[in-house]
């Protein structure tokens, strides 16, 4: 574990439309939407993830790996105003994050295959990155397109989030292509609960998430995604 990283526990459950009705009626009366949602109360994510030649990403989740890492570059309403390259860090049961942000400029270059713009000695994730593209062959993948609806709370530094209408960009790598038309990756009546928290998670709010019959699962939108572009059939196991 890198002691300079934040590292966070993370929850994650699949939940049908009724239970995510009941479940953000109790929050709602606990803590507060995240002021990014905006009046809707939402914002839009769009994710191009990354993996190697030997898609090692998407084999060690499926595979159960227990630390392992994901990039993926990110965006949010669609806008080139905030891009950033990201590194998911999954260690034991907990998880961090490591991000540098793109110009569009960079962005483009690196789609074009141009990993130069990565290479600035002084900041070592870019060097990172660099080395990812360059030596380890990682090349963008799929994208991975959602909406979000986040709460927090202060008390343990609590983030839950609802993903709602997963959708997968099938073939096309371009995160601002205008012929971009995400299709839909699971049932739209399924949505994903995310709850991240640092030391502690408050009872009450552990209470307010708990239904009968809700399993905490190891769910990945990559892997959901990736299916789209399968080559072997055991891949839908």
């Amino acid at each position: 574990m890198n002691a300079k990283l934040k590292y966070r526990h993370e929850l994650k459950y699949v939940v049908n439309r009724q239970q995510y009705f009941i479940i953000r009626q109790r929050l709602r009366s606990l803590i507060k939407l995240d002021e990014h949602a905006g009046r809707s109360g939402e914002y839009h994510i769009r994710s191009l993830y990354f993996d190697d030649m030997d898609n090692t990403a998407l084999y060690e989740k499926l595979s159960g790996v227990r630390d392992r890492n994901k990039y993926r570059i990110r965006i949010y309403n669609k806008s080139d105003s905030l891009i950033c390259f990201e590194k998911k860090i999954k260690f034991n049961n907990y998880v961090a994050k490591m991000k540098e942000p793109l110009s569009r400029d960079q962005y483009n270059s690196i789609l074009a295959g141009n990993y130069e713009v990565l290479h600035q000695l002084d900041k070592p994730f870019m060097m990172e990155l660099y080395q990812q593209l360059t030596q380890n062959l990682l090349r963008p993948k799929v994208i991975v397109d959602y909406v979000r609806e986040p709460y927090i709370c202060r008390s343990g530094n609590v983030r839950i989030t609802f993903d709602k209408e997963l959708r997968t960009g099938l073939n096309c790598i371009d995160m601002f292509d205008p012929g971009l038309s995400p299709v839909l990756a699971i049932d739209d009546n399924l949505i994903i609960l995310e709850v991240k928290y640092d030391e502690y998670l408050p009872e009450y709010i552990r209470a307010a998430i708990q239904l009968d019959g809700l399993i905490q699962q190891s769910t990945s939108k990559y892997v959901i995604c990736n299916k789209y572009l399968k080559m072997n059939s055991w891949e839908d196991h």
